[in-house]
């Protein structure tokens, strides 16, 4: 009698096991699908947690930091080649490093800024046309326009009031072009200035004008394409130095002590410098100047 009631009762909870298993099983397939039904319906495709999202956004600050101090990587270079040449000399150098580091890294920001606004200009010409084009009158078309691209800076807000309540607008523009970086807003002031009585004209000019834009931009990309074996010619011979001191360390002549701790070797390295440094700015002047020619 008891054994059948034993029996009957691991029957029961094998049952019971076998019940949960599924309706966990059932719950899993279940959330999967809502889950892929969420990817379909949202544009974003998953929705995170707020664990990962956290973590999602520290990361994005470490790397809005990394990008903002980089010139500060040199600092571990220095302190592996201080480790092992046993010297202090490459952290002190890095006084001298970090500064030109950060006025290379200035100048390239720069750079890329003023390249930005150039390309923004070119679509606020396409985007003017396509406005004039749509029937709006000309300060709507560019007030439009202006808000779509957000190239100017601190002179959106003078060719925008200009736009706006019928001011000089290629006065407005003209200032603008003073920017680095917007030197063609000054043919948009001159084709406003010649058809500014009438939508059809001006968007003919501008038309012309973006396409002049464009011609230029895509001379300006053949040339970089062109000086890029240059570039990396001077990169290369940027590295010979670092080359030889590894294939000194690999043949067991230890260069950094000889370098860091005999008088000699200190001659020799700041010498060496020296040489580098003038080698880089002429080859970098010479390169620059084909560019800007």
């Amino acid at each position: 009698m008891s054994g059948g009631a034993t029996v009957g009762m691991s029957d029961g909870a094998s049952f019971a096991a076998l019940l949960c298993v599924g309706v966990a099983a059932w719950l899993a397939v279940v959330q999967d699908q809502g889950r892929r039904r969420a990817r379909v319906l949202f544009v974003d495709g998953v929705v995170e947690s707020p664990l990962r999202e956290r973590r999602k956004r520290i990361q994005a600050w470490f790397q809005e930091r990394l990008r903002a101090r980089r010139e500060w990587l040199c600092l571990p270079v220095a302190l592996a080649i201080a480790v092992l040449g046993e010297s202090v000399l490459p952290v002190l150098a890095v006084a001298v490093a970090v500064p030109l580091m950060q006025r290379w890294l200035r100048r390239r920001a720069l750079t890329q800024e003023w390249e930005r606004r150039a390309d923004g200009v070119v679509a606020l010409c396409g985007a003017v046309v396509g406005e004039l084009r749509a029937g709006h009158e000309p300060g709507q078309a560019l007030l439009v326009a202006v808000r779509g691209t957000g190239v100017m800076g601190t002179a959106e807000a003078a060719v925008s009031a200009a736009a706006r309540f019928g001011g000089d607008v290629p006065g407005a523009l003209g200032q603008a072009a003073r920017e680095p970086g917007l030197d063609g807003l000054a043919g948009v002031a001159a084709c406003w200035r010649v058809a500014v009585d009438g939508g059809t004209g001006l968007a003919a000019g501008l038309d012309r004008l973006e396409g002049a834009l464009r011609a230029e931009r895509r001379r300006r990309e053949e040339l970089r394409a062109q000086l890029a074996g240059a570039w990396s010619t001077v990169a290369v011979l940027a590295l010979l130095p670092v080359l030889g001191l590894g294939l000194g360390a690999a043949l067991g002549a230890d260069p950094l002590r000889v370098l860091l701790h005999t008088p000699a070797g200190l001659v020799c390295l700041v010498t060496g410098g020296l040489l580098e440094a003038a080698g880089l700015c002429w080859a970098g002047r010479i390169v620059r100047a084909g560019e800007t020619a």
